[in-house]
């Protein structure tokens, strides 16, 4: 599922990021390419919306940030990797380390809710944790979540 929704130009495994809020805009960035249809600012919007309502950081150094917004017409997903790690506010109170942002639009919530799924049950094992901080550039990191 993961790879019909990310694309290798969405992620990244260099981002710094010294708070929550950037560490969403590294994300809107990244959800926006390659063809750049979407407004990244409007993207980072509808995630902090989202945040605002609770920490979409799910334990264990991971955060999923989510959204639905008509600036898109499929479901997309992008993957930015925080090696330093980001107070995210967290359920465990863990700094975050691997933001997978997921927005879509809001006629697909079901495809939205599966996504969001499924990226939590890939992100579950730690092995997959591990490997994808421990990427040495952008297309393994890539390569290791679609094929997880």
């Amino acid at each position: 599922m993961l790879a019909d929704l990310l694309h290798p130009e969405r992620v990244s495994v260099a981002v710094t990021a010294s708070d929550k809020e950037a560490a969403l805009r590294a994300v809107a960035a990244l959800l926006v390419v390659p063809e750049r249809k979407a407004n990244e600012e409007s993207v980072y919007d509808v995630l902090m919306e989202r945040e605002r309502l609770a920490s979409t950081g799910v334990g264990s150094g991971v955060a999923i940030p989510h959204g639905r917004f008509d600036g898109v017409d499929e479901l997309r997903a992008a993957l930015a990797i925080c090696v330093d790690g980001v107070d995210f506010d967290a359920v465990d109170g863990l700094p975050v380390k691997i933001l997978v942002g997921i927005i879509g639009p809001r006629s697909m919530p079901q495809k939205h809710l599966a996504a969001l799924a499924g990226v939590s049950r890939v992100l579950r094992n730690d092995g997959v944790r591990e490997a994808l901080i421990a990427a040495c550039d952008n297309a393994e990191a890539y390569r290791l979540l679609v094929d997880s």
